[in-house]
C-alpha cells in the first residue's frame, strides 16, 4: 500500500519535526538519513509517512542539482500522491546556500505538478505568514523576520527580506502568485485557479491560525492531483492533519506519552542562536556540566583536530562519570567570542563556510560518538541543524521514529542503526526550537505539559 505523504528535509532536525507531526496524528512514520536499503525499507512495510533527511541547507544549486533527483525520483516512486520539500521555518536559504528556488525547479520536473504549493508558517510553533510576509516568535516576542533578533543576524543565511517570494525570486526565474488571508477566508479554490491560468508554477499560501491553516490544507489535498509537489515547513503537515482530522480522514489523536526520566543525557550543540543559549545556561544550572569546544582552533590547525575531540570526550566522560550530563558546545549565542574567532580562523585558510560547518559538525559527532560509547549513555540531544545532520551520519544512524513530544517541533526520538547506537532515544534540537529548559525536559522523558 502506498503512504499518504512522503517528504525529503534539507536539514535533519527539520525533517524529524516534520515526523513528529505525522507520527503525534496517528500516522505510521518513519524517516530514514538517505535512501534505504530494500532490507531496511521492508522494516517500515507498514509506514504512512516516510521521509529523508539531508544537509541540503548547506549547500549551493550545483550540490543540488546532483543530489536531489535521485531522493526526489525514490519518494516520488513510493506511489504517495504528495512529495513534499521541507525547508526551515524561518526559510533558511540564499542563492548560493540551501537555494530553495533550486530545489522547487527540481522537484516540479520530477513530479510533474502543475505548480508548488509553499506553505512555511506553523501557528503551532509561533510561525506566522500573513499577506506573504513571514513572522517568528523567540522568548521575548514575534518579530518579522527581517528584524528578528536571530535570523536577521544569521551567519549565513541572513533575512534582510520577510516577503518570502522576493526573497525567493533571487534564487529562481519561476513565476509566482500569493493566496492570501482573504483568498483563504473566502475563496481559496478561485484564487487558485486565478494563480494557475496566470503560469503561476510556485503558491505561497498565508497560515495564521485554525481557520486559514484548515483552508491551506484543503485546498492542498482536494488539489493534489495538480498541486503532488509542496514546498514548506512542517506547516505543510499541519495543514493536512487539521484537514484530514476535519474530514475524518484521521481520527483525533490518542494521548503521547513521555519516555520516562533518565539520570544522565549527553549532548553537543553547534549551535549560535540566543535561544540556544539560554538554553545551555538553564542547564548548566541545573546538572548539566557544559564543556567548551574549540571550533576555531580545529579549523585553524586540522593537526590538532583530533586532540580537540579527545579532550571533549574525556570531560565529558569524567563528568558523566560524577553523575552529571555532559553537554559539550562550540558557542553560546551570537556575541560569544568563539564565533568571531571562528570568522577570523576561516578568514585566515582556504576553507569554505560549507566545508567549515562540516567539520566542525563532524567533529561534534565523533564527540557524542565517544561519550555514549565510553559512558553507556542511551539517551542524546544534537542541537543545531547542520550539526545534526553531520552528527547523525557519524553516529551511524539510519533511521528515526518520534518517540515523546515535547514542544512543536522538537520530539524525542528512537534512532535505529547497524552500529551500538541502535536503540538511541535521541532529540534533534534546531537553534531556535525549544524551551528554556529544554535539555531538562528531555533529561526527564519529554511528554505533553
Amino acid at each position: 500500500m502506498a503512504p499518504l505523504i512522503t517528504w525529503f528535509g534539507d536539514d535533519f532536525t527539520g525533517s524529524a519535526a516534520t515526523m513528529e507531526v505525522l507520527a503525534f496524528a496517528g500516522l505510521e512514520t518513519v524517516l530514514f538519513s538517505d535512501i534505504p536499503s530494500p532490507a531496511l525499507l521492508e522494516r517500515f512495510s507498514t509506514a504512512q509517512a516516510i521521509g529523508i533527511a539531508s544537509t541540503a541547507r548547506t549547500h549551493g544549486p550545483a550540490w543540488m542539482q546532483t543530489n536531489l533527483p535521485g531522493p526526489f525520483r525514490f519518494l516520488h516512486g513510493l506511489g504517495a500522491p504528495l512529495l513534499h520539500y521541507k525547508v526551515c521555518s524561518t526559510f533558511d536559504s540564499s542563492p548560493e546556500s540551501g537555494n530553495i528556488g533550486t530545489a522547487i525547479e527540481i522537484g516540479l520536473e520530477i513530479t510533474g505538478a502543475e505548480a508548488a504549493p509553499m506553505i512555511t508558517a506553523a501557528p503551532q510553533m509561533r510561525r506566522y505568514q500573513a499577506f506573504g510576509h513571514l513572522f517568528a516568535g523567540t522568548f521575548d516576542g514575534v518579530y518579522r523576520l527581517d528584524r528578528h533578533p536571530v535570523m536577521s543576524r544569521h551567519p549565513v543565511t541572513p533575512m534582510d527580506e520577510a516577503d518570502l517570494l522576493c526573497h525567493l525570486a533571487l534564487q529562481t526565474a519561476l513565476p509566482s502568485a500569493l493566496i492570501d488571508l482573504e483568498a483563504l477566508w473566502s475563496g481559496p479554490a478561485d484564487a487558485l485557479d486565478r494563480a494557475l491560468a496566470s503560469g503561476a508554477r510556485i503558491l505561497s499560501i498565508d497560515s495564521m491560525e485554525p481557520a486559514s491553516e484548515s483552508a491551506a490544507g484543503r485546498l492542498i489535498w482536494e488539489n493534489v492531483d495538480r498541486l503532488s509537489f509542496a514546498v514548506g515547513s512542517q506547516g505543510i503537515e499541519f495543514a493536512l492533519v487539521r484537514h484530514w482530522q476535519e474530514t475524518g480522514l484521521l481520527p483525533p489523536p490518542a494521548a503521547t506519552p513521555g519516555a520516562g526520566a533518565v539520570p544522565r543525557i549527553a549532548a553537543v550543540s553547534g549551535s549560535v542562536s540566543p535561544m540556544t543559549a539560554e538554553q545551555i545556561a538553564w542547564a548548566a544550572a541545573h546538572g548539566f556540566t557544559v564543556i567548551r569546544f574549540d571550533a576555531a582552533r580545529a579549523i585553524a590547525d586540522p593537526a590538532t583536530l583530533d586532540d580537540e575531540i579527545a579532550g571533549a570526550v574525556a570531560a565529558g566522560l569524567e563528568a558523566a562519570d560524577r553523575g552529571a550530563s555532559p553537554l559539550i558546545c562550540s558557542a553560546t549565542g551570537p556575541d560569544d567570542p568563539a564565533v568571531a574567532a571562528v570568522r577570523k580562523a576561516l578568514s585566515q585558510t582556504r576553507m569554505t563556510p560549507e566545508a567549515a560547518n562540516e567539520r566542525i559538525g563532524v567533529a561534534l559527532g565523533r564527540v557524542l560518538d565517544g561519550i555514549l560509547t565510553g559512558s553507556g549513555i542511551r539517551r542524546a540531544v544534537i542541537s543545531g541543524g547542520d550539526t545534526s545532520g553531520h552528527g547523525m551520519r557519524v553516529l551511524n544512524l539510519e533511521a528515526l521514529q518520534a518517540l515523546a513530544p515535547t514542544i512543536p517541533g522538537v520530539s524525542l526520538c528512537k534512532a535505529y542503526g547497524a552500529g551500538p547506537h541502535d536503540g538511541l532515544e535521541i532529540a534533534l534540537k534546531g537553534g531556535q526550537m525549544g524551551s528554556a529548559d529544554f535539555f531538562g525536559w528531555i533529561r526527564a522523558g519529554g511528554g505533553a505539559r
